[in-house]
């Protein structure tokens, strides 16, 4: 949800975040990844825009 409302596409997070395409894909399918695979696709979304509410979910910053 928060790369499509930034209209980031996979490669350009996976980029950001440092990691594989593949990597990208399987988090948006909700497979488990690394604590630290996770912490930096999370903070190239927090640097491109995204703030992250309660843990549940989303928004853009103003």
């Amino acid at each position: 949800m928060a790369r499509a409302a930034l209209g980031l596409g996979v490669r350009d997070l996976a980029k950001s975040a440092g990691v594989a395409i593949n990597t990208v894909t399987r988090f948006e399918r909700g497979e488990e990844l690394l604590p630290r695979t996770l912490a930096a696709i999370r903070a190239a979304l927090e640097a491109a825009g995204v703030e992250f509410i309660n843990g549940t979910g989303v928004k853009l910053r103003s």
